[in-house]
């Protein structure tokens, strides 16, 4: 194994699966990112790799495989949203996830600002600008400028879907 020269990272000393497998320890958020193609079908992704970046301006990030089918529309495009999903839409999860085609179909959803879908039933949702793009890895990150955000009425009452060592759960209060 290569040691660390200065600023040079050593080289893994784990293979990929036990990477995996140490990530699907940390508890993610699921997210649907939609946006609209050129041609003005809709398209929405699963996406667990949301977070916030800053107040000021109001940032935040998530990040696409490099090789998604979808990539060069998120990536081209100028706006999108980021929906983050409530225990309930653990199906809309999956259909996000595996739906390759008319994505949209029977999924209920209004339209944004910027004419793009905010899905029903969501936690919160953010419309993003979308400033700018990092390619890292496998990844593209991207960085998205809120320009509008919004949650359900009462947020007391939803309670986040979260994805974690490979299933779904869900949040609670601890005792104190």
């Amino acid at each position: 194994m290569r040691e660390a020269a200065g600023r040079e990272a050593a080289l893994p000393d784990f293979d990929a699966a036990v990477f995996r497998q140490t990530l699907a320890q940390f508890a993610t958020g699921v997210t649907v990112i939609t946006t609209r193609a050129t041609n003005g079908e809709l398209l929405g992704i699963t996406a667990s790799s949301f977070n916030s970046v800053s107040l000021a301006p109001p940032l935040i990030l998530w990040s696409l495989a490099r090789t998604a089918s979808s990539m060069p529309v998120f990536r081209d495009n100028a706006h999108y949203v980021v929906n983050v999903l409530a225990a309930e839409q653990v199906d809309l999860c999956r259909h996000f996830a595996t739906v390759k085609t008319e994505r949209f179909a029977g999924i209920a959803h209004r339209v944004g600002t910027r004419g793009l879908p905010i899905l029903d039933g969501a936690l919160a949702w953010f419309e993003c600008h979308n400033r700018s793009r990092y390619d890292e890895g496998d990844h593209t990150i991207f960085v998205g400028e809120v320009e509008r955000c919004g949650m359900q009425p009462d947020p007391a009452t939803g309670r986040p879907l979260v994805f974690q060592d490979g299933r779904f759960h869900t949040t609670g209060p601890l005792a104190e």
